[in-house]
This record gives structure tokens, sequence and C-alpha cells, in this order.
């Protein structure tokens, strides 16, 4: 039941295109008709006009010879050379008006031959006849001349006032003839630029006639189609349009028997389809991430079994919250997480990042596909524990608001913890209650470099593979080589200093000096490395890693390590 509109919108398109054909057609005949007129302008009379003035030229320049070639023979001592010079350059401008009056006569043979109309043959005849006669006129004035000057040099000179006269009468025959043809030349250009303007109006006028009639039937074809598909799409806009407000309680009725109506069908459909994925997501978003919830109604991310994947896992917890709990009503503590909460989720999720779990004051979270790009994952885990710290510090200063005390207000200190690793991610739990999660030896190292920040008095700590993984975007510094609860091998641990092209040159200059103090630490130089560290502190005061590498320095010197002490630091034997 497809075909009654497909063959009146083909009916519309194929009449428009025969309208402009036609009107293409009438176009071409028009501009064909001007393109003659205009030819005829450029290629014949402009040109004509232009070589008849050159004649005229050349003419005036052969008499100002004659003048001089006068004056030189009837001096007291004739210029043999100066007559020579000045009677080969009277003959050659002669010879080169011939040329151009030649010239002129094809060119004007050649515009006879296919003349843009009737008016302008009998006008091309005259001239063509006009421009011999301007060259038997000059012919003349060239042999009057020559017998003077015969004459002259045989010593008969006549008068100079005869010779002149006779000359000018010769002069004037040549632009009498001159005169007539170009005023012939410029009738012709009159008539024919005119001829082109009336064509050109006349092909605009006729274009847009033919246009009116196109864009008329148009409308009318239009008008009969689109009045029985109107109704139908006002309804289905209609409905979209409540879609698109968040009203899904909405149903397209379409009484048509064509696409339209199967339209109406799918687009019920589609609302019911939302309504229930809506109904979905509204009742879990608020207990897991959104992007996990719609991953898993757009069947992309598996309900049964897990997937492995290297990802960034984030862990973090308020020092001393529990003593700073002590101090608060039940109601302030629940602000404060709540506000707490709130803004280290905002900069999670702005991060990209999945918020897995919050537990007591603890929040996890992890960074990886299908979510993040296997490239990003792990700078944007680190730029957004920098934030979090920065978003800490601002809360620090709206306790007073959240709190409704002014003194004895709690000092905020999150630790953070980030490692980067192979990770099992999927919907882990009893069939009757599941967690979308990731688990493994990744998940306990971040949380082990958490809890390990207390160790260093440090805020954020990362693992090697975090580090290699976002080292361009972010500064590090090694702290230690730390072998935590639950692991054998012993981790590299890196402290997140901040952005690369951020930080003071004091700061730099302290990674740098830690650096070297840890080498010589691990090179069992004790004395290069605690002057090392003791520069890191001279620098910033506050340095609690180099603190604590100063006391670890002292209780080697009084019990020195085994002869084959690696430099690893076991968290779990303390």
């Amino acid at each position: 039941m497809r075909r009654p509109i497909r063959l009146k919108i083909f009916a519309i398109t194929l009449v428009l295109l025969l309208l402009m054909v036609v009107v293409t057609w009438l176009s071409v005949m028009n501009l064909r008709t001007l393109h003659t007129h205009v030819r005829a302008l450029s290629d014949y009379y402009l040109p004509l006009n232009e070589r008849v003035a050159s004649v005229e030229i050349l003419v005036r320049q052969q008499l100002v010879h004659a003048e001089r070639i006068i004056a030189g023979l009837q001096a007291a001592r004739a210029d043999a050379e100066f007559l020579a010079r000045e009677s080969q350059a009277f003959d050659l401008r002669g010879i080169n008006a011939d040329q151009v009056l030649d010239a002129s006569v094809r060119l004007t043979d050649e515009a006879r031959a296919r003349p843009p109309g009737e008016h302008a043959a009998v006008s091309l005849a005259l001239l063509a006849r006009q421009l011999t006669a301007i060259q038997t006129a000059r012919q003349r004035f060239h042999a009057s001349f020559r017998e003077y000057q015969l004459e002259a040099e045989q010593g008969n000179p006549r008068s100079q006032q005869v010779v002149r006269a006779a000359l000018a009468r010769a002069k004037d025959a040549v632009d009498v003839e001159i005169g007539q043809a170009l005023e012939t030349i410029n009738g012709l250009t009159r008539d024919t630029a005119a001829r082109a303007k009336r064509e050109e109006a006349r092909a605009v006028r006729l274009t847009w006639i033919i246009t009116a009639i196109a864009t008329a039937l148009g409308l009318i074809f239009a008008w009969a189609v689109s009045r029985a598909l109107v109704e139908p799409i006002r309804r289905l806009l209609s409905g979209t349009h409540k879609v698109e407000q968040g009203e899904l309680d909405v149903e397209i009725q379409v009484r048509t028997r064509d696409e339209l109506a199967e339209l109406a069908e799918a687009f019920n459909h589609m609302v019911l389809g939302l309504k229930e994925k809506e109904r979905i997501r509204e009742t879990f978003g608020r207990y897991v991430d959104p992007r996990i919830v719609q991953g898993l109604l757009d069947n992309r991310l598996p309900t049964e079994g897990g997937q492995q994947q290297v990802m960034t896992v984030f862990f973090s917890d308020l020092a001393g919250f529990t003593r700073l709990c002590e101090g608060l009503t039940p109601d302030a503590t629940v602000r404060l997480l709540n506000r707490y909460f709130g803004g280290m989720a905002e900069v999670i999720r702005a991060q990209q990042g999945i918020i897995d779990k919050y537990i007591g004051d603890a929040v996890m979270a992890f960074w990886g596909p299908p979510f993040t790009s296997e490239q990003e994952h792990a700078r944007l885990c680190c730029a957004a524990a920098l934030e979090q710290q920065a978003r800490l510090q601002a809360l620090a200063h709206e306790l007073p608001a959240i709190l409704g005390v002014r003194r004895g207000l709690p000092q905020l200190v999150a630790r953070m913890g980030i490692a980067t690793g192979e990770v099992v991610m999927g919907a882990i739990g009893s069939p009757t209650a599941r967690g979308y999660t990731v688990i493994g030896d990744t998940v306990n190292l971040a949380a082990r470099l958490e809890q390990a920040n207390k160790l260093y008095g440090s805020r954020i700590l990362v693992a090697q593979a975090t580090r290699d993984r976002a080292a361009e975007a972010f500064v590090f510094r090694e702290l230690d080589r730390l072998r935590v609860a639950g692991r054998s091998e012993p981790e590299h641990v890196y402290e997140l200093v901040g952005r690369s092209g951020e930080l003071k040159a004091d700061t730099l200059a302290r990674v740098e000096a830690y650096a070297r103090g840890l080498a010589a630490y691990r090179a069992r130089e004790w004395d290069e490395a605690e002057a090392a560290f003791r520069e890191c502190l001279r620098l910033d005061a506050d340095d609690q890693p180099a603190a604590v590498m100063l006391e670890r320095i002292a209780h080697l010197r009084r019990a020195p390590p085994a002869a084959d002490w690696d430099g690893v630091w076991d968290m779990s034997a303390r």
C-alpha cells in the first residue's frame, strides 16, 4: 500500500523536471541569440572601430612627417639624412595603414558571412565599400605628397602654401571617409547592443513567467499530496515532541493504509520500549552507574559470566573519619558525607569513571573499556584524583555552612590509591542480588596503595603500570618499592604530584632531589641519601615522604639490613 504516496511524489517530481527542461530550453535559445549579438560586438564591431581609428592616427602621423619633409626641403641647406629618415617613416606609416585597412576588409567580409541580422548585413556591405574608399583616399594623399617631393628634389618646387593646401585637402578626404566608416561602425555597435539588451530582457521575462507557472503547478501538486499526509504527520510530530519532553504515555492513531500507518505502529512500539527502559533506568540508576544500566539494557554488557579487561581502579578514604564523626551530630555527619560524595562522584563521572560502590566514607571507582578507551583510562583516573583533591580543599571552606559551626571544624584529608592491570568485570553476586563490579589482584593493589598513604604521609599513590600509562600528562615521583599485604611481588610506588607543565620549579627540584635520595638509599649510601631527603624538606617543610625516609635511614643506621637486602619495604610486616 505504499504506491500511492510514491506515485504522487514521483508525479510532482516529474512535472517539475519537465517544467525545468522547458525553462532551460527557452533560456538556451534566448542565450544563443544573445550570444550572437555579443560575439558580433566583441569579435567584429569593436575591433573594426579600433582599427579604423588607428588608420586615422597613422594618416595624421604621415601628415606630420610630410610637414617635416616640406620644411627640410625649403631650408637653406637640406639635411639629406634627416629627409631620408622622415621619408622612410612617411612610407612606413602608409604601409601600416594599408595593412590595417586590408585586415579590416577581411574582418568585415568574415562578419558579412554570418551577420547577426538583416540590418547588420546591409550596414556591413556599406562598411566594406567605405573601407575601400578610405584606402583609395589615403593612397591618393600618399601619391600627391610623393609627387610634390619629387618636383622639389628636381628643383621645381611649388610654393609651400600651395603644397600644404593640397595635402590638407587630400587629408580631409581621408578624414571624411574615416568618419563615415566610424559612423557606420558605431551605428552597428549601438543597434547590436540595443538588440542584445532587448534579448536579455526578453529571456529574463520569459524565465520568470515559466518559473511562476512551474511554482504554481508545483504548489498545486504539493497541496494535493500534502493534504493526505499532513494530519498523520502532525500526529507523529506531536507524539515525538511529547516523548522528547519525557511524556511517554503517547499512542498515535493513523487510519490510512500506507507507509504512515506502518510508521505510526513502529512509533507506538518504540514508545513502549522507551517506557520499559526508562522505568528500569530510573529504578536502578539510583544504585548503579547509569552507563552500566544502559549497557545492560542494550545488551552491550553480559549479565552472565565475566570479562577480563585491563582497567584502572581507584580507592579513596577520608583520614580519621571515625574520629571526625564522634564530634558531629548524625544529621551533620550525613550532610557532610552527602556533600563530599556528591562532589567526588561529579568529578569521577565528568572524567568518564564508573563509581563501583561507597563503603562508609570510602569510594571505589574504575575506568576502562567499554566505558573509556584503553589508551585513556589511566590518564582520566589520575586527572580525577587531582581534581578531587582540589574539590576537597574547596569543601573545607564550606564546612561552616554545612555543619552550622565556625569553630572546631574537622580537617578533611582524602587518601587515594590507583592501580592499573587486569581485572574481571561482570555481574557478581547471588541469583537474587548482584552487583556489577570488578575484582582481581589490581583491585587489591589499589586498596592497599590507598592504605599505604598512611605510611608515607602522602595523598595519592599510584602503581607502576598506572604511572607508565599516564607519564606524559602528569609528574610522578617514585617513593619506594613496597610489598603490600596479599602480594609476594614488590611494587614500585609513585606519588602523583601534579600535571605536567603546571608545577613550580621548587616542586620539580624536590622531585629530582627525592629521586637522588632514593637511588642512594637503595645503594646503602646513607649520608648521600640523607642529604638529598633533607634537601626535599628544605624546599618543602611539609614533605612527609622525605621525613619518613629520614626516619627509616636513622633506623637502618642502628640496625643495618642484611647483605641481600633489596631495598623493598615490607608493608605487611609492619
